[in-house]
């Protein structure tokens, strides 16, 4: 398989391209990757948008997007942007276009930057399927081209840059017919617009393949690079993002898969986190996934690969065998890290999803709850719940007295000189070291060993996918789990570079289970180690659900808010969460506004749109079924769509325990 996206898929190099100048701060080529962020107050709220504006600008803020849905706004960029050079602040502002391209042409002359989204800037999207000639198809790019052209010339008199931003979910009509709603369709819709601006020599661009899908997003920017080299285009900067992450926990964990996995292979110029939250508290998160970068082109050698034999355009899960309940169809399994905690009681395993109840004697177990937990040198000294099962090292389990229900950890070296193994499930682990012949010959003739990779090297990611690398040139087919361990960091970091490592292996299909461990955190402190297993526990499914591959809880593809948005977007959110996050697997998309509409939540299962002051749209899918709906009723109204469909459940009672 080619992968021209990347200089290599296991030494950290950079992508080299074109500088871009955005204002005083440069992007691309040998700039450091910049963070940006979109103000949420109405354009047109001059003071408003200048006091949002410092305070991204002071929490680290690169660039400054601001949405200029009409003439009117674009007009009264000039108004904030001259508050702010009176005040000292010279950050470079963006202005985002949708529809308008009449607005567009205005805020160039005015900004550093305009951002035009290729679905809807002079394109048609009006959710129709039609069939296109090659003729009625040439004819509609013409038109397209004769809109476009005007903004190209403005951008190129002025030294104005331009994004040239596709989004998943906002793909054209005609891109549809073609391309299907895919990554490759993606791609094309940003081609023909890079197109026509080589044609007029303006190459003041960078590109963004924008998805809320982890495994769309990566796929279509892979792909972009790919065809850039192939097309023989400039090598463009590229901002990365995906659309409407969501809030909190769930926002990062998403954010970190989908950028993190890019920043991994070199990709990546500028980055925006979005979350449904104030804009200042994206800057950190950007922050912390772009330092992680800055030394790590010094990590150890890892040995090349010289044909990479995974399609890294199109999803598909690795082939493995059945081991027990691991691998093949199974759902990728959640272990546990209990080995220290001490004097293990039942009540403490409801910091994982297993809750026991006391008076009826009986146990629970919620949505949230580990397949496996590991306890190291010290099994569980209780019988575990229907639906957990142990793991122990390898030297404890050969004296424990229930050899059939707990199952045996090896470390590589006592695999090999091992004489006794459970006839059903071995776990052994493993890294580069026992990549060799004599362990891919004992491997294949077993059919009981879950391998457990795991890696000291800073490019953790690349480290782990040249394992996985190892099998597929030898033909193995065992299962393996993915395991990270980290040193005392920050549990914001944490949730970063965890989402990161893994996510970037399970996006790509490569991993049956995921295995997250600190060490020397609260040693002497039970219930801290207690609520930090949670910690870890909620972040492994929260990392699975946002690579797409195990979906345990309900998602909410909710969009970042900005001055078009018609309702509190953090508050709509944190109220249809409270009413519907019982419903697992069910995806809501949350939309300020119609730009980001229908569109925009292209992989939503339902959604609420805000259409008007007061006013809600209720779709399925991408078709509206409830339009004008008062906001005061519109979360029953959602609900009672979702109970039409057969997919509503009752909330759980809450039990004591």
């Amino acid at each position: 398989m080619s992968t021209l996206y990347t200089a290599s898929l296991t030494e950290y190099k950079r992508r080299q391209t074109r500088e871009v100048k955005i204002g005083d701060v440069p992007l691309g080529a040998h700039h450091p990757i910049r963070v940006q962020s979109m103000t949420t107050v109405d354009t047109m709220d001059t003071e408003g948008s200048v006091a949002q504006c410092i305070r991204m600008i002071e929490a680290g803020c690169e660039y400054i997007r601001i949405t200029a849905p009409s003439i009117k706004e674009a007009a009264n960029l000039e108004n904030i942007k001259k508050e702010l050079r009176k005040r000292g602040y010279h950050t470079p502002l963006i202005a985002d276009i949708h529809f308008t391209p009449n607005a567009a042409e205005l805020a160039a002359r005015i900004v550093e930057k305009v951002r035009i989204n290729p679905g809807n800037y002079a394109d048609k999207k009006k959710f129709e399927t039609i069939e296109y000639t090659d003729s009625s198809y040439a004819a509609e790019l013409e038109r397209i081209r004769e809109r476009f052209i005007p903004l190209v010339k403005i951008c190129k008199e002025y030294g104005t840059a331009m994004r040239i931003g596709t989004n998943h979910g906002s793909l054209s009509d005609r891109i549809l017919s073609r391309y299907g709603d895919t990554p490759l369709g993606m791609v094309e819709s940003a081609l023909e617009f890079i197109r026509i601006c080589e044609e007029f020599n303006y190459y003041d661009l960078v590109i963004s393949m924008k998805a809320s899908n982890t495994q769309v997003m990566v796929q279509a920017y892979r792909l972009l690079v790919q065809k850039l080299q192939e097309e023989k285009l400039q090598p463009y900067p590229l901002h990365l993002g995906v659309t409407e992450a969501g809030e909190g926990e769930d926002g990062r964990i998403k954010s970190a898969v989908g950028i993190g996995t890019l920043l991994e292979d070199g990709l990546g110029d500028t980055i925006r986190v979005s979350l449904t939250e104030d804009p200042e508290f994206e800057i950190p998160v950007a922050k912390a996934l772009v330092e992680r970068y800055t030394n790590r082109a010094e990590h150890k050698p890892i040995k090349p690969i010289e044909h990479y034999p995974i399609n890294p355009f199109q999803y598909s899960r690795r082939q493995t065998i059945e081991v027990g309940n691991i691998g093949a169809h199974n759902v990728p399994r959640v272990i546990a890290d209990f080995s220290l905690v001490q004097e293990l009681q039942m009540q403490d395993l409801k910091h994982i999803g297993h809750f026991y109840l006391p008076l009826p004697d009986k146990w629970s177990m919620n949505d949230l709850g580990s397949d496996y937990i590991y306890t190291g040198n010290t099994p569980c000294p209780f019988m575990l719940p229907n639906g957990l099962r142990e793991i122990i090292n390898y030297k404890i389990w050969k004296t424990h007295k229930d050899k059939t229900n707990t199952y045996p950890l090896y470390e590589g070296d006592e695999l090999l000189q091992a004489d006794e193994k459970h006839p059903v499930l071995n776990f052994v682990r493993v890294n580069y070291k026992y990549m060799t012949d004599d362990f891919f010959n004992l491997l294949r003739n077993e059919n009981t060993i879950v391998l457990i990779f795991h890696t000291a090297n800073s490019h953790a990611m690349a480290a782990l996918r040249r394992l996985f690398v190892f099998l597929y040139e030898n033909n193995l087919k065992t299962p393996v789990i993915i395991e990270r361990a980290y040193e005392c960091i920050p549990e914001d970091k944490l949730q970063l570079y965890a989402a990161t490592d893994c996510g970037g292996l399970l996006v790509d299909g490569l991993g049956d289970g995921i295995f997250l461990s600190t060490k020397n955190y609260f040693p002497n402190d039970k219930d801290a180690q207690l609520n930090h297993l949670k910690t870890l526990n909620n972040l492994s499914f929260g990392i699975l659900q946002a690579a797409r591959v195990r979906m345990s809880k309900t998602e909410y593809i909710s969009c970042p808010s900005c001055g078009r948005t018609l309702f509190d977007l953090q508050e709509t959110t944190a109220m249809i969460r409270k009413r519907t996050d019982h419903l697992k697997g069910i995806k809501i998309g949350i939309m300020g506004c119609i730009v980001n509409g229908p569109g925009e939540m292209a992989d939503a299962d339902y959604g609420y749109v805000g259409v008007g002051k007061d006013k809600i749209a209720l779709y399925r899918g991408q078709n509206v079924v409830k339009r004008s709906v008062p906001s005061a009723n519109a979360v029953d109204e959602l609900i009672e769509l979702i109970k039409e469909d057969g997919n509503w459940i009752d909330p759980p009672k809450q039990e004591n325990i």
